[in-house]
């Protein structure tokens, strides 16, 4: 049975106060809905939509809020019941060996946690976003997403996980490798995604409207920004929000436009949204992030190589508090899936961070776009409309952007974007 060591206390005590603290920036952000739309969006919004994304924005929380609960208690009850260990016990009678057996027992909490947030995917997408006229999934759509989305990650996830238990089972200083593998490995499959992965969910094609073309074109040769590829992608199919994002490492840049963004914004609208994200990759914001990313991963695979090894007070102490044995072939999966979740209150914290960075690059970005355009006008046109497309609340509270949100609230980026002359 676990052992509730000093461990096991702080990690409980952490779980249970970011819960709390997530619940009252839920609570204060319901409680920061003004009943009146603000001026500055008259002629985008209007009265009704207004109130329909202040009724989104509840239903959100209130789902949010119940399905954290029973993600949090789920959790707790595996662990205080001896899951963990018993799991641990199952896969040993196998007899598969070291790896399989580590392979075994991750994929099986893998499903456990599928099968008990099914109902939550399943209810946020076919009942609450319906409700807002947001889904276009339909259930053939949804359930052969699921299928490729669970193959990719056997097929690819299985394989790294199954690289990293082989380095920490068989070489010396194996965070140092287990790192560098799987920063290489994370590096490729960015490359490769937009071209092998997204193409299995979605399908692009090339970009017809000359006009937008030329426009886009001419934007990318005004920002010095190899631009060597313009598609449309099938957004529409899942939802009715609308989004565009860049791909591409090097001199081999992608932009992929939303059907639903092209619909909805005039051509001026739509080259600022990409003069926005070109200024993420003129102010190196991509880079930034990507050296961020690759330290702290660095850190975390060194803690790895500590929480593994039972030879260790941090080890010791971990197995200790989730009851695993020692002697098991799955003690390095173990140790590897406790880690992480020792690690999310950690985590937790330096995702705060990260979204201060983030919407700190939100403001760079969008006066990037608008000192390339001349004018801030069209940006914020395009945030206007997108924010009203996506019933995005305009007024959060500031413990839940300080929490959780990787861009600035709209009027707050729209107000930025006025002063700049």
């Amino acid at each position: 049975m676990p052992e509730f060591n000093l461990l096991a206390i702080l990690l409980i005590v952490a779980l249970l106060l970011l819960w709390k603290l997530d619940f009252i920036a839920t609570l204060l952000t319901l409680k920061n809905l003004k009943p009146k739309l603000p001026e500055e969006f008259r002629g985008v919004w209007d009265d009704a939509k207004y109130l329909k994304a202040q009724s989104y924005e509840k239903a959100q929380a209130q789902f949010g809020v119940v399905s954290s609960i029973f993600s949090l208690t789920v959790l707790l009850v595996f662990w205080f019941l001896g899951g963990f260990a018993w799991l641990v016990g199952v896969v040993d009678a196998w007899n598969y060996g070291p790896i399989a057996t580590g392979l075994c027992f991750i994929g099986l909490l893998y499903l456990g946690s599928w099968l008990s947030s099914l109902p939550f995917d399943l209810y946020h997408t076919f009942v609450l976003e319906e409700r807002f006229d947001f889904n276009k999934t339909t259930a053939k759509t949804y359930i052969i997403d699921q299928i490729k989305s669970h193959l990719i990650t056997a097929i690819l996830g299985g394989g790294i996980l199954a690289l990293i238990l082989w380095i920490f089972q068989s070489i010396d200083n194996a965070w140092i490798w287990a790192w560098l593998s799987f920063t290489g490995i994370s590096l490729a499959l960015t490359y490769l995604a937009p071209s092998f992965l997204l193409p299995i969910f979605n399908k692009f094609t090339p970009l017809e409207d000359d006009e937008l073309n030329k426009a886009i074109q001419a934007m990318a040769v005004k920002c010095e920004f190899p631009l060597t590829e313009i598609s449309v992608m099938d957004g529409s199919k899942r939802s009715s929000k609308s989004n565009a994002f860049f791909t591409g490492f090097g001199k081999r840049k992608k932009i992929a436009l939303f059907d639903t963004l092209i619909e909805s914004q005039t051509t001026e609208e739509l080259v600022g949204v990409l003069a926005h994200e070109i200024g993420h990759f003129k102010k190196k914001h991509i880079v930034q992030r990507l050296v961020i990313s690759m330290v702290q991963t660095a850190i975390i695979f060194f803690l790895l190589g500590m929480a593994t090894n039972p030879e260790t007070a941090f080890g010791s102490q971990l197995y200790a508090a989730f009851g695993i044995p020692l002697e098991s072939d799955a003690v390095t999966a173990a140790g590897l899936v406790l880690f992480m979740i020792v690690f999310k209150p950690v985590s937790r914290i330096l995702s705060i961070a990260m979204n201060a960075l983030s919407r700190k690059h939100e403001f760079e970005a969008d006066e990037y776009a608008a000192v390339k355009q001349g004018t801030p006008a069209y940006l914020i046109s395009a945030l206007k409309k997108l924010s009203a497309n996506n019933l995005s609340n305009l007024t959060p509270h500031s413990l839940e952007v300080f929490l959780d949100h990787s861009h600035p609230p709209v009027l707050v980026r729209i107000e930025a974007l006025k002063k700049i002359s």
